[in-house]
């Protein structure tokens, strides 16, 4: 009998469920508001009603096997606890595994106890990635998610690797300028200041304020939710203050990527996240400064660019591949899928 799970993507505007065979395949999905203005018991009872949905109409056809969840923030794996959530109000040291099993005990879904994994959603999305999307086949590799912030997630043998006490992958927090702008973290010079969504944001205001990027100040003006999205628009008319924005953005990213194929060497890099979409925007810098900065990049034939067969191919050869993800907004989704099939 074919088998299914449930994952969970629980962001912060946006609550998406879906059912996912064991083969990839994706069997239903449902996205809600996450509706955050109210307590985090609202958010799970919708979720928990989402799953019981989603597995009745599943139920019949294929067995269940679990439910992963992926959430922003830290996350105690063990415990099932968010320990802090920035972008989630109201949920940190919240105990959402306990919760989501509470409210699904007794469901017919589960036969005995609820089985619920939960995890950090850029894990997730690394997961996703490994398993049907551009790292199909990899058994190593290193996932960046460029939004708000920058998420990381590390996988040796196709399995997260968490580390000592949960929380390694923090490529957010890995320094790119000495001295730099502070962080929430209370270092300096943080790579998400400098190679992320609101660094780009960050950049493009000091642009304006400097009153050499009219073309920004405009656009600023009128989008009440300027953002990334619109300063990769005027890049694809040719403005040059925009050019240069992501120019910088690309070199910092390229400086962190350095770092990251130093140390870990694996097979292949994934840059996903929303901010991936302007790859053309900020790649070309990103690979230049690769180049410069990392050994092992330099000395591996550096590879990027490639597709399908190609990318294991290289692998297989001892070649670095920076790639760019391909599951878009769903990795994550996926990726929690997995999680519940996997994990025993």
């Amino acid at each position: 009998m074919p088998a299914f799970s449930i994952g969970v993507d629980l962001g912060g505007t946006n609550l998406r469920i879906a059912a996912v065979s064991t083969e990839g395949q994706l069997l239903e999905k449902i996205s809600v508001a996450s509706n955050l203005s109210l307590s985090p018991d609202h958010v799970v009872a919708q979720m928990c009603d989402d799953i019981r949905h989603l597995g009745a109409k599943n139920r019949d056809s294929a067995e269940f096997v679990g439910v992963g969840v992926g959430v922003p923030g830290i996350v105690d794996v063990e415990a099932g606890v968010m320990r802090k959530a920035a972008n989630l109000p109201g949920w940190e040291n919240y105990p959402a595994r306990a919760q989501i099993e509470r409210r699904l005990r007794g469901c017919a879904l589960f036969e005995n106890e609820p089985r619920v994994i939960l995890e950090n959603d850029a894990r997730a999305a690394g997961l996703g990635e490994q398993w049907i999307g551009a790292a199909r086949g990899v058994p190593h590799l290193a996932m960046l998610t460029l939004g708000t912030g920058i998420g990381g997630c590390i996988i040796l043998n196709g399995r997260i690797w968490r580390g000592l006490n949960g929380l390694a992958g923090e490529f957010g927090h890995l320094t790119v300028e000495p001295d730099g702008i502070p962080c929430g973290c209370g270092n300096r010079g943080c790579s998400e200041r400098y190679a992320s969504a609101s660094a780009l944001v960050r950049m493009a205001r000091e642009a304006i304020a400097g009153g050499a990027a009219p073309a920004l100040a405009q656009v600023a003006s009128s989008q009440p939710e300027f953002g990334a999205k619109e300063i990769y628009q005027l890049v694809l008319q040719n403005d040059e203050p925009s050019r240069r924005i992501f120019c910088s953005f690309g070199r910092y990213l390229g400086i962190l990527l350095a770092d990251l194929v130093n140390i870990l060497n694996l097979e292949m890099f994934v840059i996903g996240g929303g901010v991936a979409s302007a790859w053309n925007a900020f790649a070309p810098k990103m690979f230049e400064e690769l180049g410069t900065r990392s050994i092992i990049y330099a000395a591996s034939a550096r590879q990027h660019g490639l597709h399908g067969d190609e990318r294991q191919r290289a692998a297989s050869q001892g070649k670095t591949i920076i790639t760019r993800a391909v599951l878009g907004g769903d990795a994550g989704l996926y990726g929690a899928a997995r999680l519940a099939q996997i994990t025993g």
